[in-house]
């Protein structure tokens, strides 16, 4: 076996060579992927403490770090259009909640880390915010609209279709925002109305051209709230 290797000695040593290349690059890779994924923003847009109409719309940062919510922004789809509105300064209802609603955004104290009648602000990695009902969110953007409403259900021929939630976010010392947005469908054939995510998982919206589409949806709010 040593006669083999001293008569093949440089075969030998190209082949390790490669191999510890190999295991270098893999191990780098390895590095890469879990930088990259601690990187990554991480936000998650559910129902709590119902799966009805009536659900909370929970906002939860599973990202490594904190992230600044800049905009929320709510999009009631109906027979006879979209209407939009941005809830970001809506009054939350903490007060209405039982304690253990409210630890989510401030650890134990039972105090919203979000104050002042507004969502703006830093969310802490591992913590959540609610913004109100879906059903006071559709109200209100009903009302926006002029659209009278029964409980949940407009009055004469419109028909409620879904309800989008997209937040507008900054995390870290990215340039541009990122996003993250889910539809839930409205379902008034069942008492109470329930509400169905579209999808499993929040969408992100992270992508060169959504970020600069974002970007510019900021600076059209930014340019009303002017007015």
């Amino acid at each position: 076996m040593f006669d083999w290797l001293f008569q093949y000695d440089e075969q030998v040593t190209v082949l390790t060579d490669i191999g510890t290349l190999l295991i270098w690059l893999i191990y780098a890779q390895l590095l890469y992927f879990s930088f990259r994924r601690q990187r990554r923003p991480r936000l998650i847009i559910n129902r709590g403490k119902k799966k009805d109409i009536n659900a909370l719309c929970l906002i939860s940062n599973m990202s490594a770090e904190p992230i600044f919510i800049q905009h929320i922004i709510a999009e009631l789809k109906t027979s006879e259009g979209v209407i939009s509105m941005d809830v970001t300064d809506r009054k939350e209802s903490y007060e209405d909640s039982p304690d253990e609603d409210r630890r989510g955004a401030h650890g134990s104290s039972g105090k919203p880390s979000l104050s002042e009648g507004t969502h703006q602000g830093p969310l802490q990695p591992g913590s959540f915010v609610h913004i109100d009902s879906f059903s006071d969110l559709i109200r209100c953007l009903a009302r926006e609209e002029g659209i009278e409403v029964e409980g949940i259900h407009p009055k004469g021929d419109v028909t409620f279709h879904s309800l989008t939630i997209r937040l507008i976010c900054i995390y870290g010392s990215e340039d541009h925002p990122i996003g993250a947005e889910r539809t839930f469908t409205i379902d008034v054939e069942q008492d109470p109305c329930a509400l169905v995510p579209e999808t499993w998982d929040t969408r992100r919206l992270a992508s060169r051209w959504q970020r600069r589409k974002l970007r510019r949806q900021v600076e059209t709010l930014n340019a009303v709230n002017d007015l």
